[in-house]
């Protein structure tokens, strides 16, 4: 018999071989077993150290080396950190990969007074013998974070931190509003707040409403938006831009959106559930428009074309009326409305009743504050503030 021919028998032979090797329980070994919670977590806490010494070593240990893994490690480069941790929350393993759910800590240096959190979705693969990250991203439901959307450049000041995902002169020109903005909020509003911003810059509305976890119907026109908590201990608020919207401003609207928002951060320790829209919305509205002055009925054309029409409104704005989704006329008057009721306030009781008015307003609401702070009634206030309008806008 020729080798040719002696060919599929040892064939046979060797896949008979393998079948007894099998039906005996000695198959090859294949590798780690799949990661229960314990392994995951080892592997993440890997991971996160890895990032917080800045070891690339260390960081290749638990990646595949794919582009993607790569590439996170670069988007994060230029980001100040003072902390990074996981804890897992969920595993859901195969033979060759593995679903982790967790939960992400980390803290900006120099901003974060305490971690902030986000839910994560990590894909694993067993990669050269051993389980290793191969995807890292926000999990279902969640909100991105900035580096999810591609590199980010960070440019700090006395201020705080600029965070971007576009050119380094986009930072700068954020960098010179936050700089001016800051002073302005702290002359309004004084008292213990960190005199300090953070503000993320995405590459697209889309990009905002993906790190607001919301759709970009939401939040197309609306120029910035910021996101914290009030409780004591928590992460700085940032100040979440839409490039989209903010490039329709003029040089004045830019300084007064960001101005407004840095206000938000300022009062932040005192707003609350309480706190009405009308009074939060307006007295940020108040300072950033003492920043950069203009005539009252130019300032307030919504409001102005009201008045002129014989429509002056009957109660102070709701916070109903303050939803973008809304009607833009409504929405404008609303703020407007809200503005010239703390100018008013200002005007007749003083800056100081005011700050303390919104103090007061945050614990016990607005209701509550009218009599204990400027010793009238909601309804003896909202008059005052009809003929305000009338006076003024008239």
């Amino acid at each position: 018999m020729t080798e040719a021919q002696g060919l599929p028998g040892r064939r046979r032979a060797a896949r008979l071989g393998l079948a007894a090797l099998l039906a005996a329980g000695c198959a090859p070994a294949s590798g780690p077993p799949p990661p229960g919670q314990a392994a995951a977590a080892a592997l993440l806490g890997r991971r996160a150290a890895a990032l917080r010494e800045r070891d690339p070593a260390a960081w290749s240990a638990t990646s595949t080396g794919g582009t993607g893994q790569h590439s996170l490690w670069a988007r994060l480069a230029g980001i100040p950190l003072a902390g990074w941790a996981y804890r897992v929350t969920g595993v859901r393993a195969g033979d060759a990969t593995a679903t982790v759910e967790a939960t992400l800590r980390y803290r900006l240096r120099g901003e974060d007074p305490a971690a902030a959190t986000a839910r994560r979705l990590l894909g694993l693969v067993r990669h050269e013998g051993r389980w290793r990250v191969r995807s890292e991203e926000a999990a279902p439901g969640a909100a991105q974070l900035l580096w999810d959307q591609g590199p980010v450049r960070a440019r700090r000041g006395s201020w705080g931190l600029v965070l971007g995902t576009g050119s380094a002169g986009e930072l700068r020109e954020f960098a010179r509003l936050a700089e001016r903005a800051v002073p302005v909020a702290d002359g309004a509003w004084g008292g213990d707040w960190p005199r300090r911003v953070v503000i993320l810059v995405p590459g697209s509305l889309a990009g905002t409403a993906a790190l607001l976890g919301g759709q970009p119907d939401a939040y197309r026109g609306v120029a910035a938006v910021t996101t914290g908590s009030p409780e004591p201990g928590t992460p700085a608020d940032r100040i979440v831009v839409n490039p989209e919207a903010y490039r329709e401003l003029d040089a004045r609207g830019k300084q007064f959106v960001l101005t407004h928002e840095t206000v938000h951060v300022a009062t932040r320790s005192a707003t609350g559930p309480a706190t009405p829209l009308w009074l939060s919305e307006g007295f940020a509205d108040l300072a950033a428009h003492r920043a950069a002055p203009r005539p009252l009925a130019a300032a307030a054309p919504a409001l102005t074309a009201a008045v002129a029409r014989g429509e002056v409104p009957r109660a102070l704005p709701d916070d109903a009326a303050f939803a973008f989704a809304g009607d833009s006329g409504a929405l404008d008057r609303a703020y407007e409305g809200g503005w010239i009721a703390c100018r008013l306030m200002a005007d007749r009781w003083g800056e100081e009743r005011l700050r303390a008015f919104y103090r007061a307003a945050g614990t016990r609401g607005g209701r509550a504050a009218f009599p204990e702070v400027l010793g009238t009634t909601r309804a003896e206030f909202t008059a005052a503030w009809r003929a305000y309008l009338r006076e003024k806008l008239g």
